[in-house]
């Protein structure tokens, strides 16, 4: 059975998408544990971001870190974790966290729910700090 990120990408559940290539997606979280906090997923369906092909891998982390610049600007924040965990669904993924402290990186802080709207207002904000620095896969 599909994960539930593979569902997300595949259009049959909703997300909130940033960024889409041909290797990996970007779409916000629906348990922030800060404004801004998204996820870069593979397109492909792995377990474990080690055993992800090299190119994926590489590929997720270079999308990663141009996620993270524009997240410092959109967000005004001098600092963005990228944690790697992979308790929560069976398919890598990449937390993308703003964070002013380290308690916005406490996955027990994390949001039981987010408005839909202020989701779409913060991906908005990624993809504009996206194309400003020249992005050409970022979503309209």
């Amino acid at each position: 059975m599909a994960s539930v990120f593979t569902r997300i990408i595949d259009g049959d559940l909703p997300g909130t998408f940033v960024w889409r290539d041909p290797d990996c997606v970007v779409f916000m979280s629906i348990n922030p544990t800060h404004a801004g906090h998204c996820l870069v997923v593979p397109v492909v369906e792995v377990d474990h971001w080690t055993d992800l092909d090299e190119r994926i891998r590489a590929r997720c982390f270079e999308v990663a870190g141009y996620v993270a610049s524009a997240c410092r600007r959109a967000f005004a924040t001098d600092r963005v974790g990228l944690i790697i965990a992979g308790f929560e669904v069976p398919h890598t993924h990449l937390h993308v966290i703003p964070a002013d402290t380290m308690d916005d990186l406490d996955f027990h802080r994390a949001a039981a729910s987010v408005d839909g709207a202020a989701l779409e207002e913060q991906a908005a904000a990624i993809r504009d700090a996206l194309r400003a620095a020249g992005f050409e896969d970022v979503l309209p």
